[in-house]
């Protein structure tokens, strides 16, 4: 199971995924918000907020919430200013980890950061560290259920940069200025995606098993549960084996 993406499949192997959907809602709201701040709140024009609009749906998330975390965005509404930042640090078996937050406190939250990364054998780095490690690229995944060689050919009609087939899914990755395009597209020929995002994906994968594993999956959870850590992205693979064992 590799960081870039498996990170959601071991979640809900876990449980853990249902369990954290209020914190969720939060950060989907934050991102509404300082997406319409930055880029307006049209999403036709905006695509970090119809990508963000997207994930709510895809959450269930009320259309009043989305209504009023843009209407906040654009300054209808008063409320919190967020401040966006990424840091950088090593997971452990030297683990590559970049943890993007929005925050009203930095104070506050690069020490929480910290902290989390030395109680998991990790340590925080400096700006610049690891992320030369890893791409932006858009990201749609597929079940199994669909024809692969008919998404291969719309996906690369449409302008995607690769199309894989993963263990458990298949994977169409796109630059990020043209996910939108090529996610309209797949639609319109009838693919609808279980997740569409732009994430970050790394270059290389560090293989983890035993007490490292274990610390990797207890850094990731942390990581997220923290109230301004919108994404975290890391370069582990971990078996399936060694997953059965901590499960």
């Amino acid at each position: 199971m590799s960081g870039h993406n498996k990170w959601s499949t071991i979640k809900h192997k876990k449980g853990a995924a249902d369990a954290k959907r209020g914190k969720i809602f939060t950060k989907i709201i934050k991102e509404i918000t300082v997406a319409a701040k930055l880029g307006g709140g049209d999403p036709d024009g905006n695509p970090r907020l119809r990508t963000a609009i997207d994930k709510a749906k895809g959450e269930n998330m009320p259309k009043d919430n989305v209504e009023r975390a843009i209407k906040k965005g654009v300054g209808g509404l008063e409320g919190t200013t967020y401040e966006e930042t990424t840091y950088e640090g090593y997971g452990p078996g030297g683990t590559a980890v970049l943890v993007e937050v929005m925050t009203d406190n930095r104070n506050r939250t690069v020490s929480e950061v910290r902290s989390i990364f030395t109680k998991c054998n990790g340590n925080m780095g400096e700006s610049g560290c690891v992320s030369w490690l890893f791409d932006k690229k858009g990201l749609l995944v597929f079940p199994k259920s669909i024809d692969f060689d008919k998404l291969f050919e719309a996906s690369i009609e449409a302008g995607a940069d690769d199309v894989t087939d993963e263990e458990e899914q298949y994977e169409v990755l796109t630059d990020p200025t043209a996910f939108h395009l090529v996610k309209t597209a797949l639609e319109a020929a009838g693919f609808k995606a279980e997740s569409a995002e732009i994430t970050m994906i790394p270059q290389t994968m560090v293989k983890l098993d035993g007490k490292n594993a274990e610390n990797m999956l207890k850094l990731m959870d942390r990581m997220e549960d923290n109230d301004d850590v919108q994404n975290v992205y890391a370069n582990f693979d971990i078996s399936e084996e060694e997953m059965e064992k901590m499960m």
